[in-house]
Parts: structure tokens; sequence; C-alpha cells
């Protein structure tokens, strides 16, 4: 397996990091995880050549997942294709971000997403389920992200909504595509944002009074 740039159908470049491990060249090390031997035991979409012919390009396997390897040769998921985002001019991917906010103790599950900006580009919602019985605010999130020395200040999402169970499939995948489609709205739970330069996080104006303290009490 490889990492391949696209676009340009060249392998990418090893991954680089800095003194806390954040990645320092994503632009060069992330593409997208590919067999150069072929499908493998790929063998097609059932009634669907489209798809397939998606799959199976120059003759390689292209799996739709991002991914970037380091010098040791380890391989770290970046999301899928789809999860790739451009905030503010910087790329982003969905994974790392996930990877960051799972450190937080109260959350029990995390998904990150894309959404429109207001004018071009795209902005991140991070979509939370919270332990039962714990409670954060705005003040305890924004510490943590302060905190955390890995995250380019892009990375913190626009927007965060918190539910108490988030959509699935049958096999208890999360299902993003439903979260992407909902845009900018909690449905139903509470949403929190904050201004496209600025650090702290507000309820939303529709968030009701008694869930502006916390997301779960």
């Amino acid at each position: 397996m490889s990492i391949y740039n696209s676009t340009t159908l060249q392998e990418c470049a090893v991954a680089e990091f800095d003194e806390h491990g954040a990645l320092t060249n994503f632009d060069e090390a992330v593409g997208e995880l590919v067999n150069t031997q072929g499908a493998g035991p790929f063998i097609g979409y059932y009634n669907d050549p489209a798809a397939t012919a998606e799959r199976m390009r120059h003759e390689m396997y292209w799996s739709g997942d991002l991914a970037y390897r380091d010098a040791e040769g380890f391989i770290y998921l970046a999301g899928r294709t789809a999860d790739w985002m451009r905030v503010d001019g910087e790329n982003l991917a969905a994974a790392p971000i996930e990877r960051i906010l799972e450190r937080l103790p109260q959350v029990s599950q995390v998904t990150v997403y894309a959404v429109p900006d207001e004018r071009v580009g795209d902005q991140v919602i991070a979509a939370l389920v919270l332990r039962h019985g714990t409670r954060l605010t705005p003040r305890d999130f924004e510490r943590f992200l302060a905190s955390q020395p890995d995250p380019s200040p892009k990375a913190w999402p626009r927007y965060v909504r918190f539910n108490e169970n988030l959509p699935t499939t049958a096999t208890n995948k999360l299902l993003k595509r439903a979260l992407i489609a909902a845009g900018v709205s909690a449905e139903g739970g509470e949403l929190w944002t904050r201004p496209a330069r600025g650090t702290r996080y507000r309820p939303a104006a529709d968030t009701p009074d008694d869930r502006k303290a916390s997301a779960v009490s």
C-alpha cells in the first residue's frame, strides 16, 4: 500500500512533525491510500460500473481513505476523501481533529465534518455525545483546546453540536452524511458557535436557557 496524490498521481512525501507531534507538511504528506498492485481482493460493486471505476483508476485500487506515512513506515489514517476540508485557505482532515477531541474525558462519541463557509471553502463542525452525568461548559471547551499543542487554530471547530445520540447505520457506524445534510443545526440538541476569528464559544440563540450552562447534566 502507498499514499498517492490523486491529482499528480505521485507518491506523497514522508510526514514531518514538530516537537508536539503535529503534522507540519499536511499538503505534501496527506493523500489517498492506494494499492499500487491492482485490485487485490476488491471485485467491484454489484451492478455499479461507475463506482467500480472510481475505485480502480490507473490500474490501481484507490481506497477512499486519506492517510499519511511517517519515516518508519507507519501509516496514520486522516479520514475519508470526503472528510477533506479547506478552512481559510488551509487544508484539514477530519480524523486528526477527532483524535484531539477524543482526549476530552467527557466525550463518549465524536465526529467531525465540514459545512460550507458563508463566503468560500469550509468550516469545521464537531458533533459530540457526552458521557452520562458529565458536564462541559464553553469555557471548559476553550481551555481544553488552548491546552492542546498539536491542533492548528483553523482546526478549532466553528460549530459544536451536542446530542444524546448520533445517527448510525444498521452496523452502528456513524452516519456522517446525515449530519452533513443537517448543516449548521443540532437537530434538537445544543449548538455552540464561535466568531470566525474568535476563540470564545457561546450557545446559539435558539438554545433553551436551561441548557446554556452545560451540554449534559
